[in-house]
Parts: C-alpha cells; structure tokens; sequence
C-alpha cells in the first residue's frame, strides 16, 4: 500500500495542468523510492488536450479516469474513494509541489505518523509570479498548534496545505462550494495528532472554483460554519470576519 496518495482534479485544464505534472516530476527525482506515492488525475471528461498532456507523464501516474462528473467535489469523492494510500493529498491542475525538496521532505515527516499535517501555501498567478504566503496576504495567520475550532473564521488552511489519513476522511458535500472547509474541519475532529510542517507543501494558483462563484461560496461557508459552531456563534463570527477583512484591507490595501 503507498504511503500517500496525491490526486490531481481536471476538466479542460490544458493551460494548467503540464505545471502541476513537472512539478511532481522534478519533486519525484528527489525520492529514493517512488513507489511509495501514488499519483492519481480524475478528469471531468474534458474535450481539449488535457489527457494528451497526462499521457506525456504516464510514468509516474498509477491511474487517469476520465468521465463525467457532478462538479469538483464529486471529482473529489472519486479520486478519494480510488486512492490506496493512507494518506491523502488534493494537488489539483495549475497547483504544484512547491520545489524539489518538498516529496522528500514530506516522505520524512509523515513517519510521525499522525493522523493530519499542514503547513503554508505560495499563492501564484497564471504566469507563475509569486503573490505571497497565503498567512501573510490574507487573514489567516497560520497556528502551529493547529485546532477545528481555529476555522470558526472560515478556512484556516489552504486545502493544497492540508492532508490527511484516507481513514479519517469524509466524503465530499458535492452541492456546497465550501466542502472544503467541512471537509478540514471534519478530519481534525477525527484527528488525534495534528503536525504543523515547517516547509511550505504547495504553489497555489489563484483563480479556483470558490472565487469564481463567490457570492454562492460565502453563502455556503455560512452553512458549513453554522453546522459546527451553531447558528448565533457564525452570525456573531461572520460580523468578525467583516471587520477582519475590512481592517486587513485598509492596512494592506488589498484581500484576495
């Protein structure tokens, strides 16, 4: 059984996904045994290039389906219930291994073996450009003692800087734009160790699904927020994160 199971989302990625594939390529070289990883694409069906793209690194993918889906969760439901490692990493087209020393570097902690780990995110453009860290150009300040209350703010971590045993994982919301963050909180309440990696795991491309439709994403974090902590605590929290947001603005002069 691999040690890790990396799984990588697509549906017409054709711009992006060739970076997130060297990444993983270039980061793989640095690995004494391979074999431990295993590397999954789960794929939409797309009609452009993109399987054409996969097959050019078939060496190191141990599988690519390709057929209609429900959206990105669902997507990720599939590429979840696939994987054979026991743990589970979300690295999806345009995201990639932060350099060539993260796999190596990641193989040597999850010997730790506790049940989550996670660490910070490189946010960057379409062309690459670096934006910042994720804890210095949004609001959330990453903790090193990291907890499922801390997301009472909405997503404390970035979910390309989160992962977790495939055996403390629940399924997808596939009808809400913030499963993620249900989906992290979930598995730190099933977490009996959580481990901060003092190496930042991925680049983050700018632009996903939840920006694209935010109006609905924020609706549905509401959702997701009053599931864990109660309807008048997120009223209350919300009210925080507006203020928050408004003063990190004002101080920074932007908030992705």
């Amino acid at each position: 059984m691999p040690l890790i199971t990396i799984i990588t989302i697509t549906y017409n990625a054709e711009n992006f996904l060739e970076r997130t594939l060297k990444s993983l390529q270039n980061a793989l070289q640095e690995v004494s045994d391979p074999s431990v990883i295993e590397y999954l694409i789960i794929d939409g069906n797309s009609k452009d290039s993109t399987l054409q793209i996969a097959k050019r690194y078939e060496q190191f993918i141990n599988k690519v389906v390709s057929e209609p889906d429900r959206g990105l969760y669902d997507a990720m439901n599939k590429g979840l219930y696939l994987a054979t490692g026991k743990y589970l990493w979300f690295l999806n087209a345009g995201d990639e291994v932060y350099d060539v020393n993260t796999l190596s570097n990641l193989l040597s902690r999850l010997k730790s073996r506790a049940d989550t780990y996670y660490s910070d995110a490189m946010f960057v453009k379409e062309n690459g450009a670096e934006v910042g860290l994720r804890s210095r150009f949004t609001p959330h300040v990453l903790p090193e003692n990291l907890k499922w209350q801390d997301f009472r703010l909405g997503m404390k971590v970035c979910h390309q800087a989160f992962i977790a045993k495939k055996d403390i994982a629940p399924s997808y919301d596939v009808s809400n734009l913030s499963a993620d963050i249900d989906w992290e909180i979930t598995c730190l309440k099933n977490s009996r160790k959580t481990e901060f990696l003092d190496f930042i795991l991925c680049r983050y491309l700018l632009g996903g699904t939840s920006t694209q439709n935010h109006r609905r994403s924020l609706t549905d974090r509401f959702h997701v927020l009053r599931k864990h902590f109660g309807f008048f605590p997120t009223v209350y929290n919300h009210l925080v994160i507006l203020y928050r947001g408004f003063m990190f603005a004002r101080r920074n002069g932007k908030y992705w």
